[in-house]
């Protein structure tokens, strides 16, 4: 069974948001084992000139030790997909003999270019800028769709 890991900086707050995205790990368990892993986001009680390259950076740090397997980073600037290439692509990530797969969300500044510059691939879902906590439900039904898709479940239509 393939691996699917999630590493997000920052934990989520609202509870709506974490309900979702624990309905849908309980869906992807049939299709995989699901793993989100929390990094802490950089805090700074005072904003100054540079400290976002400083918050990345640190960020950065704390993300590179979960980097397994096949990596998609998420940035603006990445790659877009419709579900059924989507769902395409990680079957043929799965089918080359991989075992896990993992993405990676960056915190409020996004991802320092250490990790996009690592990553297989860069995925955007859009050229909208969403918070990194609702983008997580966002990836986690994605995911889920595409393995419904590949499987020939009929959720997606």
């Amino acid at each position: 069974m393939i691996k699917i890991n999630v590493v997000a900086v920052g934990k989520i707050k609202e509870d709506y948001f974490s309900k979702a995205i624990a309905e849908y790990q309980k869906r992807l368990s049939r299709f995989c084992e699901f793993n989100i892993i929390e990094v802490p986001e950089e805090n700074y009680a005072k904003f100054e000139e540079g400290l976002v390259a400083k918050i990345k950076k640190k960020e950065a740090e704390n993300i590179a030790p979960n980097l397994k397997g096949y990596l998609f980073a998420t940035a603006i600037e990445g790659k877009k997909y419709d579900s059924v290439a989507f769902a395409k692509k990680l079957k043929n990530i799965s089918d080359s003999g991989q075992g896990v797969i993992t993405f990676v969300i960056g915190g409020s500044y996004g991802l320092d270019d250490s990790v996009k510059t690592r990553a297989d691939s860069l995925i955007s879902f859009s050229d909208m800028t969403f918070p990194h906590t609702f983008f997580r439900v966002m990836l986690t039904e994605q995911l889920y769709r595409a393995f419904c898709i590949n499987s020939g479940v009929s959720y997606h239509k």
